[in-house]
């Protein structure tokens, strides 16, 4: 209620992102049929006078870069200001990262493929020994499947390290290392917004890598009860929010492998029959009337 007692304005919001992808069109559009006051703020052309929180004229902002590096430090700036976003840095910071991500998941018991993390070319090659051939090699901060690498045997290995050793920066130096999970031609992808899986897929591929940005088909995956259980311990194991779960099917049950926090999901809507842009905005309206109340007490 407003201070003259009829229902509180609605959340106004701020949409940051690099360009308006096919995802950022349905987002707009979905806020723009529900009248919702919308500002997009691209982050090309964005300044931020770190001094003082200046009125962006938003409530909430919802972000959608494409750089990890300029997500991560824009939402660091909306948290310290106490900007209210989707998602908040805590989760870009553990999600961009794919062994902070592992570390959460381990933390809070979630299953997750077997992992090594080594500092130098010798102990990397050592790590990748106890595994055993083949192992995935990674970076750490990375997406669309890009510079990964499937390791079968002691030479591939010994190449792979020594060019990683070459390119030189400091996040080349940690060598991540895991297991490496044969799949039955297909991966999961599970979208979670708040406390709920709303839809999933699977993505099958001739390839080890089933990425639908690399050409996977996509296909539904019917929600059960147990894989909304094992991917909303993975959302909330990584701060919340709205995310995209990874899942591979080991032998033994399945494996949460990655989480993304600015998650594609064009292949995903007509494929599941779930209106992905409609929860989503769900999801970001409830967090802007949630930090409302919040500052009114």
């Amino acid at each position: 209620m407003n201070s003259r007692g009829g229902p509180p304005p609605a959340p106004r919001v701020g949409v940051l992102l690099s360009r308006v992808r096919v995802e950022e069109k349905l987002l707009l559009q979905e806020l723009q049929s529900r009248g919702v006051e919308t500002t997009v703020i691209d982050d090309r052309e964005l300044v931020l006078a770190v001094e003082k929180r200046p009125d962006l004229g938003v409530d909430v902002v919802l972000e959608r870069c494409i750089q990890h590096s300029t997500a991560l430090y824009a939402l660091s700036i909306l948290d310290t200001w106490g900007v209210p976003s989707v998602n908040r840095y805590e989760v870009a910071e553990i999600c961009g990262n794919k062994l902070l991500t592992t570390m959460r998941l381990i933390r809070d018991g979630v299953p997750s493929p077997r992992t090594r993390v080594a500092f130098t070319p010798e102990s990397a090659l050592a790590a990748v020994e106890e595994l055993g051939y083949p192992v995935v090699m990674k970076p750490l901060i990375g997406s669309w499947g890009r510079l990964i690498s499937k390791v079968n045997d002691r030479e591939a290995a010994e190449a792979i390290v020594e060019h990683k050793d070459v390119l030189g920066t400091y996040l080349h130096s940690v060598y991540y290392v895991q297991e490496y999970v044969p799949k039955p031609g297909r991966d999961i992808r599970a979208f979670v917004v708040g406390d709920e899986t709303i839809c999933a897929i699977y993505r099958y591929s001739d390839h080890w890598i089933t990425n639908t940005a690399r050409g996977g088909r996509a296909t539904n995956c019917p929600v059960t009860p147990e894989l909304n259980e094992l991917c909303v311990r993975a959302a909330r194991a990584v701060g919340g929010g709205v995310v995209a779960i990874d899942v591979l099917e080991g032998a033994e049950g399945p494996l949460v492998n990655e989480v993304n926090y600015t998650m594609e999901f064009r292949n995903s809507i007509d494929t599941t029959g779930v209106n992905i842009p409609a929860k989503v905005v769900d999801y970001v309206l409830e967090v802007a009337r949630a930090a409302t109340v919040k500052a009114a007490t």
